[in-house]
């Protein structure tokens, strides 16, 4: 069940969004300053934050700035629900990094619409860096170069010259040189330090049979 906090001092307003928003199936936390309302996100995350712009001691845009400016709060949905509605406002309000900007009167309907849409784009957000960290963690893709190709390669992440590494496959220089030319046209490389740097940045590692070789 998700979590949406609301920021006002109009106790009639607290308690009528509060209605609305049960009804949909939200949980509900109410504060009626800024910095009540950041004292209950230490200990209690929310889903999405409803906030009006002028209370007592932090008003709704400090308390914004705050919010945004916390790790663990950059990333919250933010909404001002307000009775400030000139255009420089809104515009501020969406400078210190709120999400949407609704006016006062309003809509219960829309409001919910709109902590509907934040919640969902806050899951779809989520979801693909949840994506991302799984693709990172998996295994790069197989080099796009020979058998032959692979081993010299790993030769020269090591450190190894064209000489050394003739000596250690048993290869000519002027064969090591063709698999090293032709290494860097398939990896779109220019030099030998790019290679180094390419394999370390994809996370390649060295196979075992190679290691053991």
């Amino acid at each position: 069940m998700n979590t949406v906090l609301i920021v006002d001092d109009d106790p009639i307003l607290q308690t009528a969004l509060t209605r609305h928003l049960k009804a949909q199936g939200f949980e509900v936390m109410s504060a009626t300053s800024g910095q009540e309302a950041l004292d209950l996100l230490c200990n209690q995350p929310a889903d999405v934050v409803v906030s009006d712009v002028v209370m007592p001691g932090m008003n709704g845009f400090e308390f914004c700035h705050h919010l945004r400016s916390s790790p663990a709060g950059e990333m919250v949905p933010f909404i001002f629900l307000s009775g400030l509605g000139e255009l420089t406002n809104r515009v501020q309000g969406h400078m210190l990094g709120a999400d949407d900007y609704l006016v006062k009167p309003f809509s219960a309907q829309e409001l919910i619409a709109k902590v509907k849409g934040a919640i969902a784009r806050s899951q779809r957000l989520h979801s693909a860096l949840e994506r991302m960290l799984e693709q990172s963690a998996l295994q790069p893709t197989p080099l796009p170069l020979s058998p032959a190709e692979e081993r010299v390669f790993w030769e020269v992440v090591q450190g190894f010259t064209n000489k050394q590494i003739g000596e250690h496959l048993f290869l000519s220089p002027r064969t090591v040189q063709t698999h090293l030319s032709n290494m860097l046209a398939k990896l779109n490389l220019e030099n030998r330090s790019q290679i180094v740097r390419f394999a370390f940045e994809h996370g390649y590692r060295m196979p075992e049979e190679l290691e053991r070789g």
